[in-house]
């Protein structure tokens, strides 16, 4: 919960120093991190397609987002420690959720047990650093006009379900897979934030930021397809498992194979 709050809490921090092109950048770094300590933690095995898979992301992400944007050193560090804390927080999320003693591979368990703990490991930075200009602010408690209030507690409340549903899918994902694989899957967001900005936020590509672009396609379909092959083969490695547990049904498959 601490790790999750403060992951939270510097990267949204971070925002008021860089742009939204070098935090993604920056944040893509997480999946390095994450490869660290699901070896540490035992969760993956160290595999040399792995590790090219990782490379392949996170070097396509750096030139798609190389010479684009503003540096700062303030907002980098910032963001690169939420990248070192969200490794942690992945990979213990991994464990936690993929206990099944524990009985929390349900999302909404989880969510339930990790949310008042990580309100409390953000409410001292909230106190310390925006507890009075929040408790002065015109725009909350010292309002003049309803209409500025109630624009403002909107937006927070539609914020408030996005940032729930995004927790649950990817609780539910961890659940389901792995602290890698939700990393990886999340580039595709990381992604469409990029071309939001361009669009939106007047950030221009050149030709190399482009070339990053399809060096991380490249590397998620390289992954989409080694977990896919080692999907089969669990399964293969499964039923002939049962089999060899089951005379009658390993005599049969011995005829089959003597009949072909």
């Amino acid at each position: 919960a601490l790790s999750t709050s403060l992951d939270i809490g510097l990267s949204n921090w971070s925002f008021l120093y860089v742009t939204v092109s070098l935090y993604t950048m920056t944040k893509s770094s997480a999946i390095l991190f994450i490869l660290l300590f699901s070896l540490l933690f035992k969760l993956e095995e160290v595999r040399v397609a792995l590790l090219l898979v990782v490379l392949l992301i996170a070097g396509g992400l750096f030139m798609f987002t190389y010479k684009s944007t503003q540096f700062n050193a303030q907002g980098f560090v910032l963001v690169l420690c939420a990248s070192f804390l969200g490794g942690i927080r992945w990979t213990l999320t991994q464990i936690l959720m993929q206990k099944a003693d524990l009985g929390l591979q349900n999302p909404i368990d989880i969510m339930f047990h990790l949310q008042p703990l990580m309100f409390l490991g953000l409410f001292p930075l909230f106190a310390v650093f925006e507890g009075l200009p929040l408790s002065i602010s015109e725009k909350l408690f010292h309002f003049h006009e309803a209409g500025m209030l109630f624009s403002l507690v909107g937006k927070l409340f539609l914020g408030g379900i996005l940032a729930f549903g995004l927790g649950f899918s990817e609780f539910l994902l961890v659940s389901r897979t792995s602290s890698l694989t939700l990393s990886i899957a999340g580039i595709f967001k990381e992604i469409c934030i990029l071309f939001l900005a361009t669009h939106l936020l007047g950030d221009r590509l050149s030709l190399l930021n482009w070339l990053g672009f399809a060096v991380c396609l490249s590397g998620i379909s390289l992954h989409v397809i080694l977990k896919a092959m080692n999907s089969k083969g669990e399964k293969a490695l499964k039923l002939h498992k049962e089999a060899s547990s089951d005379p009658d049904l390993e005599l049969l498959l011995r005829h089959t194979e003597h009949g072909e």
